[in-house]
């Protein structure tokens, strides 16, 4: 599951932003119109210095993230790890475009091998994803590349929130929103005039020779999604993802996405890459991708990495009628909206194969999720987890505490209402402001940022007057040994011993959350 506060799809899709942490095709690219006339942009790129160039040089552009399992000690635990689709779609776009590419996927690779390949300096250009949870190992990266000769180009959500600390830590240009278009027309641009003189490139920032930070106007965001080449899927080991699912779940999962972007506003959401626009591909264009990746890799499931998908209900039911014309069945899971559900829409899903629907809940009050501006109801996220389970589709629900005024009696009424409502799994994390978001600007003034803004993430910021890790720690066990308890009682009523243990673990972490009630900077909250 995706990083909270960071959409599904700038997670997976970075540059264009999907999406991380957290992070896709060749076959078609013939049967796609041209964006731009590949002949003008590769010849337009002039080579660079003889002397600058390496002989064994063969790429314009390296494409790198910089996740790396072995070094994810809770992913290790998960093992659900997807393919890094945003630099594969930039990779397919610049490739159709004329441009010689590298991708360096990191996912499995160790630190020693991302760092031997930058040495080799396949390229004069490194381009490189960044999320809030890999801020360190960006750095990282930047500093080796930098060490090697590339200019090094970051693109994705946590760069476009801090331009100008990323542009200090080493970055040449930061990409801001979507990034297919706007490395198309930066290749040639770096070519010609080097990294301080791009002022007619949109959507950037970088420093001009003076040293001055200069943020070029944006860039116009994509509409028509159907002309954009699927992700580069071939450029890095897919099969090494479906062995990975396959060894740890018995089943392969592949991701792709539908649309881009959310027209939600959710205050703690980050919006860096897409602002509030959303596009969609047609169910044509879709189904023929999934098609390919039948045919291509077989999966045995699907995620469907949109942030919302069920957004549309007519897109919904005629991307469902399409699989369903063409036999096109695989169980899948994706997240949506409980307000963008319906009897209807359920029914679609559970006909294409939905085994199971994520829902952001957040919280069980009202308050708080009128505080968020979910724009959603209790009422509803309680209505649209009947409508799943009665059909037969699994339920998971995304919480979170300690979002600004939240009180105990708000994280009562959340365990209640999972209680009542009973998903078949909930996942919690404690909201954190992250930069250039509503919420960060209504707490910037209660925001400590951690010592080393280099060595942190967004995640580490300190609010003043929230309880510290300890009482969120003893509010999710509050909630799972409470909805345990519930389970317990309804199940195996007469199973005396089991339900006094979870009745008495459930009490303990009431009064582990009653005992550490109180700001980590000041007294106990009223």
């Amino acid at each position: 599951m995706p990083p909270r506060g960071q959409s599904i799809a700038r997670r997976l899709n970075p540059w264009s932003d999907p999406s991380a942490t957290e992070r896709t095709r060749t076959p078609r690219c013939a049967t796609i119109p041209t964006l731009a006339p590949a002949d003008t942009l590769r010849t337009s790129l002039v080579p660079w210095p003889a002397a600058a160039i390496p002989e064994a040089r063969r790429l314009d552009v390296l494409l790198s993230h910089s996740y790396f399992l072995g070094e994810d000690a809770h992913e290790q635990h998960v093992m659900k790890p997807y393919a890094p689709l945003g630099l594969l779609y930039v990779s397919a776009y610049l490739k159709r475009a004329g441009f010689t590419v590298g991708v360096q996927d990191t996912t499995f690779a160790t630190r020693a091998t991302a760092h031997a390949r930058l040495a080799a300096r396949e390229a004069p250009v490194l381009g490189l994803y960044t999320n809030l949870t890999t801020r360190a190992s960006v750095l990282d990266l930047t500093r080796h590349a930098k060490a090697h000769g590339f200019t090094v180009v970051l693109g994705g959500p946590e760069s476009a929130n801090w331009p100008e600390a990323y542009l200090a830590n080493g970055a040449d240009v930061i990409v801001i929103g979507e990034g297919e278009v706007t490395m198309a027309e930066l290749l040639p641009a770096l070519a010609r005039h080097g990294p301080h003189r791009l002022h007619d490139i949109a959507g950037i920032a970088f420093r001009d020779e003076a040293g001055a930070v200069v943020r070029t106007p944006p860039r116009p965001l994509l509409t028509a999604l159907d002309g954009v080449p699927w992700p580069d899927r071939e450029a890095i080991d897919i099969d090494a993802y479906l062995t990975c699912w396959r060894t740890h779940h018995g089943a392969g999962s592949l991701n792709l996405i539908c649309a881009r972007g959310c027209p939600y506003k959710c205050r703690w959401c980050s919006h860096s890459v897409f602002g509030h626009h959303h596009a969609r591909r047609s169910p044509a264009d879709v189904a023929d991708e999934v098609a390919h990746l039948i045919e291509r890799w077989n999966p045995d499931m699907l995620w469907y990495a949109d942030d919302v998908f069920t957004i549309h209900p007519r897109w919904l039911s005629e991307y469902g009628a399409e699989l369903g014309r063409r036999g096109l069945k695989r169980p899948f899971e994706c997240i949506t909206r409980a307000d963008r559900l319906s009897p209807a829409a359920v029914e679609v899903l559970r006909e294409m194969g939905a085994f199971r629907i994520w829902i952001g809940s957040e919280s069980g009050s009202q308050r708080v999720l009128d505080a968020m501006e979910r724009g959603v109801s209790v009422a509803e996220v309680a209505q649209a987890t009947a409508w799943l389970k009665a059909a037969g589709i699994a339920v998971g629900m995304f919480l979170m505490w300690g979002y600004d005024g939240e009180t105990t009696a708000d994280i009562e009424a959340t365990v209640d209402f999972v209680r009542r409502t009973d998903p078949d799994i909930f996942l919690t994390t404690v909201a954190y402001p992250i930069k250039g978001t509503p919420y960060f600007d209504a707490v910037a003034d209660r925001v400590t940022p951690p010592a080393d803004w280099a060595a942190a993430t967004d995640r580490d910021h300190h609010v003043a007057g929230r309880p510290g890790p300890r009482y969120y720690r003893h509010a999710t066990r509050r909630l799972r040994h409470a909805v345990a308890l519930a389970r317990l009682r309804r199940d195996r009523p007469h199973a005396l011993l089991p339900i006094a243990r979870a009745w008495l673990r459930a009490e303990w972490s009431r009064w582990g959350m009653r005992w550490n009630d109180r700001p980590v900077d000041g007294a106990r909250r009223p």
